[in-house]
């Protein structure tokens, strides 16, 4: 299309595209009518970017189960106690009393890292808000 003033005029060429192209968009829009009336496919709710996100958010903190799985938990577990000691057994009740304590350790530790980057007037957590806050509660010289 060429501008003459106000007015857009479409470019013809030798085999007519332009009104070939304006078939094409009135064939596919008939399509999309006839499937809409027909009962076709629906297009899918899309949320805003961070809204599905914050509902998570909310429906964790809610909750009081466990966020890591159990069996790759125990395997650390159990592979840092192999380099100290062998032939480790471990009561299940031990395993649960160690995940729940360090979900919660890191829970805090990810709540007070969150404050000192919107101290710091950020969003996003970076690991010298982890350094600092581990600093502040005395963990880390």
């Amino acid at each position: 299309m060429q501008p003459m003033g106000k007015v857009w005029q479409p470019i013809v060429n030798a085999n007519n595209e332009a009104t070939n192209r304006k078939r094409k968009q009135l064939a596919t829009k008939m399509v999309h009518k006839s499937a809409s009336a027909i009962g076709g496919v629906k297009n899918q709710h899309r949320s805003r970017p961070g809204t599905v996100a914050l509902r998570e958010i909310r429906r964790h903190q809610k909750s009081t189960e466990l966020l890591i799985r159990k069996l790759p938990f125990q395997r650390i577990v159990r592979e840092i106690a192999q380099d100290s000691m062998t032939n480790l057994l471990f009561q299940n009740s031990a395993e649960m009393t160690l995940q729940e304590s360090s979900e919660a350790y890191l829970v805090g530790l990810f709540e007070d890292t969150h404050l000192w980057a919107i101290h710091a007037k950020r969003v996003t957590i970076m690991p010298k808000d982890i350094h600092l806050a581990r600093r502040i509660r005395g963990e880390r010289a």
